[in-house]
């Protein structure tokens, strides 16, 4: 358990450094040749992975439909995430893509056939009451790039509860396919546009860095939540709201005000509530 919490702590790091690298190549790069870089990496990690774990025939999966829906999910988050980062400050950005466990609680009635308590839904409310500390639409502060990582935070709780109705699948097998669809659409898309001319040697060693990160903070996760129940490391998902804190400031000299502060903690809080709820009381579809 020790263990595989700290892979998880890892791969939470690798993944908040993803963002601000992400951050820092959108003044340089297009957002095509970094989502494309990302899964690259992701790729290449899963591929031999992939085959060891789940031998010869890793790429059979029981619900092809479901893991190319997912796959395809996990893109658009990625893209909406990094489109909508390059208007806002990366704590910010990061507390608002945390309130997917809010949506989680309240898609799992529709896509699961969950029961959703009240409870959960009023908690949810709460946890979407800090957002607006911190994106204060009507303000000067607000920007439309928070609505951008808000419907990022929706489509990847629909990615989550996806997931979950690929449990017969080999894990090491979902997180090739991820990989795989992601490469192969950035790749045709940039085929037919034209790759950017990048011959900045920080611009590349940030691309790599990009898809090493990716795919790093990935394999972490998979490793880690195959070395122990999800219940046991979810929560701790939210120290990457420290790590983007930290890059934020570090790299690129930006930290939240009070207001933005506390709507943070709610969000947090409200979020932490949920996971521990949830796994506490389990709900079977009726």
């Amino acid at each position: 358990m020790r263990f595989a919490l700290v892979l998880f702590i890892a791969g939470g790091l690798c993944l908040s450094s993803l963002d601000a690298v992400g951050k820092l190549l959108m003044s340089q790069t297009s957002l095509v040749m970094l989502i494309w870089a990302r899964y690259l990496g992701q790729f290449l990690f899963s591929l031999p992975l992939a085959y060891w774990r789940a031998g010869p025939e890793f790429w059979k999966t029981s619900r092809p439909q479901l893991q190319l829906m997912r796959s395809i999910l996990l893109l658009l988050t990625s893209v909406l995430f990094f489109a909508g980062l390059q208007f806002l400050p990366l704590a910010e950005a990061s507390a608002i893509s945390f309130t997917a466990p809010l949506w989680v609680a309240l898609l799992s009635g529709p896509m699961l056939g969950e029961r959703v308590a009240k409870s959960d839904a009023w908690v949810a409310a709460l946890g979407f009451s800090g957002v607006l500390l911190i994106v204060r639409p009507g303000t000067d502060i607000f920007h439309y790039g928070a609505l951008l990582i808000g419907s990022m935070a929706a489509f990847n709780a629909i990615y989550q509860l996806m997931t979950r109705q690929l449990t017969q699948d080999n894990p090491f097998t979902t997180f090739f396919y991820s990989g795989l669809v992601g490469v192969v659409v950035f790749s045709v898309w940039l085929g037919l546009t034209g790759f950017p001319a990048v011959s900045d040697p920080l611009t590349i060693g940030l691309l790599c860095a990009a898809g090493l990160l990716g795919g790093l903070g990935h394999l972490l996760f998979v490793l880690a939540f195959y070395r122990a129940p999800p219940a046991s490391l979810t929560p701790f998902v939210y120290l990457q709201m420290i790590w983007a804190i930290g890059f934020g400031w570090l790299i690129f000299r930006q930290l939240p005000d009070g207001l933005a502060l506390l709507g943070m903690l709610i969000i947090i809080g409200s979020g932490l509530w949920l996971i521990l709820h949830r796994h506490r009381n389990p709900r079977a579809a009726p």
